[in-house]
């Protein structure tokens, strides 16, 4: 069974964790957030000591154990009846990354819209990073140098899963204030519009 699925989209600092969690607070919505995945890691399991076999060298790890990795949170999260795939609607933040993770995931979600939070003002991304960093106090995050690495790999890796869902994609301006981005996604999910948008 494929998960009925929809994916926030964007660079860093767009916004993607405060959209999923709202969203996630909504019945019948599941959020899972790449980032808690890698958290809550319990390296005692295979697939968690080849994780950290790669993280530890700073190496990247391959597309298929991430993705694992993010089926077992999943699979976790279905037999502790949190996530209830049959009535539920799986939203995905942070996964997939890039086109071999979207590629392998075609298999395991039925993905009915991907929403790119948009915001080619990389000023306003970077003064976002800067003052989240700040207040989760995660200074490394905060230095220049990081960010600006940060959204070169989003520009060149992750950005093209907007063309592997093409059809798919809905742009939404992530420059809005939080509540009016929540409204336009949802505004396109009560609708049921799933006309394909320009990217």
């Amino acid at each position: 069974m494929k998960y009925h699925t929809y994916v926030l989209f964007g660079a860093p600092g767009s916004g993607k964790g405060t959209q999923g969690r709202s969203l996630g607070s909504i019945p019948r919505f599941f959020h899972c957030a790449c980032g808690d995945v890698f958290r809550t890691l319990d390296t005692r399991t295979k697939v968690g000591r080849a994780f950290l076999e790669f993280s530890s060298k700073g190496q990247l790890v391959p597309d298929e154990i991430t993705v694992e990795l993010w089926r077992a949170h999943i699979d976790a999260a279905v037999e502790a009846h949190e996530f209830k795939p049959d009535i539920d609607v799986l939203v995905l933040d942070g996964i997939p990354r890039n086109v071999g993770q979207a590629k392998i995931m075609d298999s395991l979600i039925d993905v009915q819209k991907v929403f790119h939070l948009s915001c080619p003002n990389r000023d306003a991304l970077f003064a976002r990073l800067k003052k989240r960093a700040l207040k989760d106090n995660r200074l490394d995050d905060a230095n220049e140098e990081v960010i600006k690495r940060r959204l070169q790999t989003y520009e060149t890796e992750s950005k093209p899963v907007l063309d592997h869902y093409r059809d798919r994609v809905q742009v939404v301006d992530a420059t809005e204030p939080p509540a009016k981005v929540l409204f336009h996604i949802l505004g396109t999910v009560a609708n049921g519009n799933h006309e394909p948008a320009a990217v």
